[in-house]
């Protein structure tokens, strides 16, 4: 496919979310679309807002024009899709990124018949206490880079494995350094220092390690679930981090029912996440809310757990968001196109439904209108698929269907 649009020397070297445009400012036509995803309903057919025969412009990191390709606009670079699908950039809402080691044993140990609790995160804490910054930005990277080849141009992560002052304030200053979408996640679990005294902690995550991490964070987190915080910790964590300007988003409901969901949607959270074991009255309150329901298929795949009711949140009005939840211990997996492919095969999603989820849910989840569609205005963030339709993503699940990225109009290296 003949190209000369601009090439990244690394992707090593970019901020994931942040703004990076054509080094030489030019612009660049994508013409003889077979299908696009522009997830606007005034552009095109349903909620996908579907056009065929399409064409869109990059131009200085946005999208420039969309449209039939017999009306596309001239620009400095044109590239000949020649039938394939394209879809926005993945906005993958839900990560842990910032570790060192991985947990192997433990992994094989859950397919041998052990059951996943919350407790294996310490393992991860010890490991990355120990690793110096330039392991866990390398690692960070990695991690980074292998999702930005699968499609996925913005991503959120968070702290979460220093669980002291000075390592947390540590992983969200390297987290800061590649992506926009930064998360304070000191109430992962209570720290091993203070296991006899959890209120102790409560109040370290609440004073000074708020102080030190709140400069370096957009978004607040807990882990609202037995064996890490109760819904009176959660709710202390969760409004004295709103006090300090960040915004809250609450691990929910993932191992039992509990008060996750609804004391999100009490503060106005951006997203409740994992929302697998759900009440009526759950999912009443997310339907009645702004709250978006970000489900996590890696982790039930990867834990052997029951998924979400996609089905039954969607058929209630619930914005819905799909995410890896990439981590070490619960879901290590960097692949949003496998995230999809699950929520359809075992979440009762339609392939429509999925991507969407996949893309602007995910920017629903980061209160985001500039990513997750391809309309005039938004990032030039874009997947060009080896295949005629989006709904491949589905239906050829584990076959690497990204052929081409480009983030902030800036064509990513991929090898071919």
């Amino acid at each position: 496919m003949p190209d000369t649009s601009p090439t990244h020397p690394s992707p090593h070297t970019r901020r994931q979310g942040g703004p990076v445009p054509p080094a030489d400012g030019g612009s660049t036509l994508i013409t003889d679309i077979g299908s696009l995803v522009t997830n606007n309903p005034d552009l095109g057919a349903g909620p996908l807002g579907l056009l065929t025969d399409a064409a869109l412009v990059l131009d200085g990191g946005e999208v420039a024009w969309v449209g039939p390709a017999a009306d596309a606009p001239a620009a400095d670079r044109r590239v000949d899709a020649e039938g394939r699908a394209v879809i926005p950039g993945f906005v993958d809402s839900h990560s842990h990124l910032v570790f060192a080691g991985d947990r192997t044993a433990e992994f094989n140990a859950r397919m041998s018949g052990r059951p996943y609790t919350a407790g294996g995160i310490r393992s991860t804490v010890v490991a990355t206490r120990l690793a110096d910054d330039d392991t866990l930005s390398a690692n960070l990277t990695t991690y980074l880079t292998e999702m930005l080849r699968q499609g996925t141009t913005t991503v959120e992560t968070k702290s979460g494995y220093g669980l002291t002052v000075e390592e947390e304030a540590r992983a969200l200053r390297i987290a800061a350094a590649h992506t926009d979408e930064v998360t304070y996640l000191g109430a992962h679990v209570v720290a091993p220092e203070y296991a006899d005294d959890p209120a102790g902690y409560v109040d370290l995550v609440t004073g000074p390690m708020l102080d030190a991490c709140a400069p370096h964070a957009r978004w607040v987190d807990v882990f609202c679930e037995q064996g890490a915080f109760d819904g009176d910790q959660a709710r202390a964590i969760l409004t004295a981090g709103a006090a300090r300007g960040l915004i809250p988003r609450v691990h929910a409901n993932q191992l039992t029912e509990g008060p996750g969901v609804q004391l999100a949607v009490e503060l106005d959270a951006a997203s409740a996440d994992h929302c697998t074991h759900l009440t009526d009255a759950d999912v009443a309150a997310l339907a009645d809310g702004t709250t978006v329901a970000t489900l996590l298929p890696g982790c039930e795949f990867s834990t052997r757990a029951v998924y979400p009711d996609a089905r039954r949140l969607l058929d209630a009005g619930v914005t819905v968001a799909l995410s890896t939840d990439c981590n070490p211990g619960s879901s290590f997996t960097s692949s949003m196109p496998f995230c999809v492919a699950v929520a359809v095969r075992e979440m009762g999603m339609t392939p429509d439904e999925a991507l969407w989820s996949a893309t602007a849910g995910g920017a629903a989840a980061l209160r985001r209108t500039d990513v997750g569609r391809l309309t005039p205005g938004a990032a030039a963030d874009v997947v060009l698929l080896e295949a005629p339709s989006h709904v491949h993503l589905a239906y050829r699940p584990g076959v690497p269907l990204v052929r081409d990225v480009w983030q902030r109009g800036v064509r990513v290296p991929m090898a071919h």
